[in-house]
């Protein structure tokens, strides 16, 4: 019943946006050192972030998007870790997310997402550091497009999803066969949704930025099939990494993953 209500809503949004304003957590509180940033879309809509800067000499700069619920205080838990591995990290939330104004929609998200990225730069230039993008699930999926289309722009070096999915009608079709309600109707319901920004059509396009695809072989939410199917559609230099018992967006909790992670980063980014 859930789904058929979201897929009622304007632009199907409420199928793929759950955000929530307040925050869960201060940073701060768990000696993690930050700074607001405030900042604007390309439509005016002001959006919110928080810098964490790296504890040490910064060898990298990571914009992190996130996955479809929540904010930036949940999700912060995917990379508190990476200022102790010297990396600057920039979190925003999309619109409606948090503290940033407006409401979540197709467009919009990616909009959003660019402007972060202009943010990421600036910051990445006043450290002298190269800069890598890094998303999960939803974020992912906006990051796959994102530097697609301006990766090259914004001097991107690396580019890391964990967990995305390949194309949005093909996940909202997965969704809406998983419930007996939506199952007779998965196949016209799934055509219901906008595949304009779907991953699967951009990724070729990433080439000759590498990509790291993440996926845990577990998961039921965004299946590793998604994963395979982007790498198999990307163009080198990419890898694809599948992280044993690992569900969506756990690969991270994985023991020897982070230093994966960390490791494939400095392979891949220039020496400041």
């Amino acid at each position: 019943m859930c789904l058929l209500m979201a897929w009622t809503l304007p632009g199907c949004a409420g199928l793929f946006f759950y955000p929530e304003r307040d925050h869960y957590l201060d940073p701060a509180d768990h000696d993690i050192a930050y700074e607001d940033v405030e900042f604007q879309a390309s439509d005016g809509v002001r959006l919110h972030g928080w810098w964490l800067p790296a504890s040490g000499e910064p060898r990298g700069t990571v914009l992190f998007l996130h996955g479809n619920a929540q904010n930036i205080s949940t999700h912060i838990a995917a990379v508190y870790w990476l200022p102790d591995q010297d990396f600057n990290v920039f979190m925003p939330d999309y619109r409606g997310f948090g503290k940033s104004e407006g409401r979540p929609d197709f467009a919009g998200v990616h909009r959003d997402a660019e402007a972060a990225l202009a943010i990421a730069r600036d910051r990445a230039d006043s450290d002298g550091t190269a800069l890598a993008v890094f998303g999960q699930s939803l974020g992912g999926a906006i990051a796959i497009t994102l530097v697609a289309e301006a990766g090259e722009r914004y001097g991107v070096d690396a580019l890391v999803a964990d967990s995305p999915f390949s194309s949005y009608r093909g996940i909202a079709r997965e969704k809406f066969a998983e419930v007996w309600l939506t199952w007779p109707l998965q196949y016209p319901l799934s055509w219901t949704i906008s595949d304009r920004f779907a991953p699967i059509d951009f990724i070729a396009d990433v080439s000759p930025i590498p990509v790291l695809l993440m996926a845990g072989d577990q998961d039921v939410i965004v299946p590793p099939h998604h994963a395979e199917a982007l790498y198999q559609a990307a163009r080198p230099p990419k890898e694809i990494r599948r992280a044993s018992s690992a569900g969506h967006t756990q690969s991270l909790t994985v023991r020897g993953e982070r230093e994966y992670l960390v490791d494939w980063l400095k392979t891949w980014l220039p020496t400041p």
